[in-house]
C-alpha cells in the first residue's frame, strides 16, 4: 500500500527529524520531501490525501490525529515561513524572500484541496498577511475563516497567540461533509461492534487512545525553574535545558521554536468540523 500523505520542508535537518517520527511510528506513514516548496510541481503531489507544506517536526498531522481527522478524507495543511512578519527581526514583509505564499497559493490554485489549514504569528493580521489571504482564496473559490488563540487556551504555560486559519472549496464543500459523515459513522460503529477505542471529529484530543485524559496533564509534571532573565517558568522534565553539541542543540531550537502547538490547532480543527456540519445540518 503507497502511503497517502506527503510532507515536505525545505531544512535538511528538520526534515531529517521529520523523517525519524514518520519512520518511527509517531506520524502517519508518508513521503518526506526535504526540496524547496518552489521546486515542486503539481505532479508531484499526485496520488496524496493528506499533504502537509512547511511541515517543520509535524505539528499538523499531529493535530489532526488529535482532532480525529479521518485519514481517507483529503486535507493541506501549510505554516509559511513567518520570520518576513515577526515582530522580532527585519520585519520586510511582503518585500522578504521567505515570503513562501504566493508560491503556496499557486500549487493550491492548481491542485484545489477541499479544505486548508494554516497558521500564522498573530501579527499577520496587523500587517496584511491575513487579507492577502484571504484575498487570494476567496478569488480561488474558498470561504476563508480565522482565530488568533493562545497556547494558554488549551492549558499550556505560555502564551504563544498564533493566527490559525481554515479555508473551504465551495464547490467541493458538500462531498467534504459526506465524507465526514460517512467517516464518522464508520468510527462509531467499529466502536460499537468491537468495543474499541476510536479517534473521530468532535471527540475531545484526550480521548484519542495513548493520550492523556486532561489538558492539563500535558503540563501537570512540569517544573518550576527561575531562569537568567529572573522569570519563573514551567520547564516540560521531558526537554533537557541542556543539549550537548551546539549543532543538536541548535536544530532542536529551530524545530522546536518554529513549531505550532498541536493541542491548540487540535482544537481549532474541531471546532472547524463542528461548524461545518452543524450548517449542514441547519440547511438540511
Amino acid at each position: 500500500m503507497c502511503p497517502t500523505t506527503f510532507y515536505n520542508d525545505n531544512d535538511p535537518q528538520i526534515s531529517m527529524w521529520l523523517k525519524v517520527l514518520v519512520d518511527g511510528g509517531k506520524l502517519p506513514p508518508g513521503r518526506v520531501d526535504n526540496r524547496d516548496i518552489r521546486d515542486l510541481t503539481p505532479a508531484d503531489l499526485d496520488g496524496y490525501v493528506h499533504c502537509h507544506f512547511f511541515a517543520g517536526i509535524g505539528g499538523w498531522p499531529l493535530a489532526l490525529e488529535l482532532a480525529g481527522w479521518p485519514e481517507a478524507v483529503p486535507v493541506w495543511t501549510g505554516s509559511p515561513p513567518c520570520q518576513p512578519f515577526s515582530l522580532i527581526g527585519k520585519k520586510k514583509g511582503f518585500n522578504d524572500e521567505r515570503d513562501l505564499w504566493p508560491i503556496y497559493a499557486k500549487l493550491i490554485r492548481t491542485k484545489r484541496p477541499p479544505i486548508l489549514f494554516g497558521e500564522q504569528v498573530a501579527n499577520a493580521v496587523a500587517n496584511g498577511w491575513y487579507d492577502r489571504l484571504s484575498d487570494d482564496l476567496e478569488a480561488a473559490g474558498y470561504t476563508v475563516g480565522a482565530a488568533v488563540i493562545g497556547a494558554c487556551a488549551v492549558g499550556a504555560p505560555h502564551k504563544r497567540q498564533r493566527l490559525f486559519w481554515v479555508a473551504v472549496s465551495s464547490a467541493d464543500k458538500a462531498n467534504l461533509l459526506r465524507a465526514l459523515g460517512d467517516a464518522d459513522q464508520q468510527g462509531l460503529e467499529r466502536h460499537t461492534e468491537h468495543g474499541e477505542g476510536s479517534c473521530k471529529p468532535g471527540r475531545q484530543p484526550a480521548q484519542a487512545d495513548g493520550y492523556v485524559a486532561t489538558t492539563s496533564g500535558l503540563w501537570g509534571d512540569g517544573l518550576w525553574c527561575q531562569l537568567a532573565d529572573g522569570k519563573t517558568r514551567l520547564v516540560k522534565p521531558g526537554i533537557r535545558l541542556l543539549v550537548d553539541g551546539v549543532p543538536n542543540r541548535v536544530v532542536k531550537l529551530r524545530g522546536l521554536g518554529n513549531a505550532i502547538v498541536p493541542q491548540v490547532a487540535a482544537e481549532f480543527i474541531k471546532s472547524c468540523i463542528l461548524a461545518l456540519t452543524d450548517t449542514a445540518n441547519c440547511v438540511s
